[in-house]
C-alpha cells in the first residue's frame, strides 16, 4: 500500500505567544474561521441577497418579525417588497434583541417632495431602540448639522451627506457596539461606525448616550445588554427592504 502522503504545516507551534491570548503567533491549532455565503450587494433596482449567517428581519413578504412600539400589531404597509410606514400608527420594533452587532437596512424617501428641513423623509433607526441613526431627505435640503442623513441625532453630523435623490434608495450598514454597565455604573459607552451608500460617516464614534430631541444625552438609565431595532414613524412615507442583522460576537478573535 502506497504511503498517504503528508499534509504541510498549516502553521507553528514554537512561535511567540500573542500579548493577551491563549493562542502562538500563526499558531496552528486555532480554530478556523466560520465558511459563510457572503450574499450579493443591492442595486438601486433590486436588492441584494444577504449573508448566509444573518438574521433577516424583513425580506419584502410580511412583517411578521416586528411589532408595535406597544406591543400591538404592525401598521404599515407591506407591498412589493417594501415596508412603507403608516403615518400615526406608530414606530415598529424587531421582536429579536440584539447587542454588539452589523445592521443592514436600505430606505428611500418619497419621490415627491413635501417640506423642508426636518419636515422632508423623516423617519430613524434606533439600535437598542435607544441609538438613533437619523433617516431624512438630506438631498439638496439644509437642516441643523446633526439632524442629517445618517447622523447620530442631536450629538454627531455625518462626516459627509452621502444621500442620494428624493425616491431612490439609500443603504445603511451600522456596526454597534453596545454599551456595558456594571450595576448602575457605566463600564463603556456606545460606539458606532455608519457606512451611508458606500460612504464612511462615522468611524467607531462614541455614543454620548440614548438620543434625543434638544436634550444632552447621558448614561443615568442603566439597560440591559441587548434591545430590539427600532424603526420611526415620523409621519413621513419612508419606505425599507432588505433588513438583516449579524450579531457581533468574539472581539478578541479568541
Amino acid at each position: 500500500m502506497a504511503a498517504q502522503a503528508k499534509k504541510p504545516p498549516v502553521g507553528y507551534d514554537d512561535t511567540p505567544m500573542i500579548p493577551g491570548s491563549k493562542w502562538r503567533v500563526h499558531d496552528g491549532t486555532r480554530p478556523q474561521p466560520k465558511v459563510i455565503d457572503p450574499g450579493t450587494p443591492s442595486t438601486l433596482d433590486k436588492p441584494g441577497r444577504p449573508p448566509s449567517d444573518a438574521i433577516v428581519l424583513f425580506d419584502g413578504t410580511d412583517a411578521s418579525r416586528w411589532v408595535g412600539r406597544d406591543g400591538g400589531a404592525v401598521g404599515w404597509k407591506v407591498e412589493n417588497g417594501e415596508m412603507e410606514v403608516v403615518p400615526r400608527t406608530g414606530s415598529i420594533v424587531s421582536k429579536d434583541a440584539f447587542g454588539d452587532c452589523h445592521l443592514h437596512i436600505e430606505w428611500a424617501a418619497p419621490a415627491e417632495v413635501k417640506g423642508s428641513s426636518q419636515g422632508r423623509g423623516n423617519s430613524g433607526v434606533f439600535l437598542m431602540a435607544l441609538y438613533e441613526v437619523q433617516v431624512l431627505d438630506s438631498y439638496d435640503n439644509i437642516t441643523y448639522a446633526d439632524g442629517h442623513t445618517g447622523a447620530i441625532y442631536g450629538q454627531y453630523p455625518p462626516l459627509v451627506n452621502a444621500t442620494r435623490g428624493p425616491g431612490e434608495w439609500q443603504i445603511y450598514d451600522i456596526f454597534f457596539v453596545a454599551p456595558r454597565f456594571d450595576g448602575d455604573k457605566l463600564v463603556s459607552p456606545a460606539y458606532i461606525t455608519v457606512i451611508h451608500n458606500g460612504v464612511l460617516l462615522h468611524h467607531h464614534q462614541e455614543i454620548q448616550g440614548p438620543t434625543g430631541h434638544r436634550v444632552v444625552a447621558n448614561y443615568d438609565t442603566p439597560h440591559g445588554p441587548t434591545g430590539p431595532i427600532m424603526l420611526q414613524d415620523h409621519g413621513d412615507l419612508v419606505r425599507f427592504r432588505n433588513i438583516w442583522v449579524r450579531p457581533i460576537e468574539g472581539y478578541d478573535q479568541g
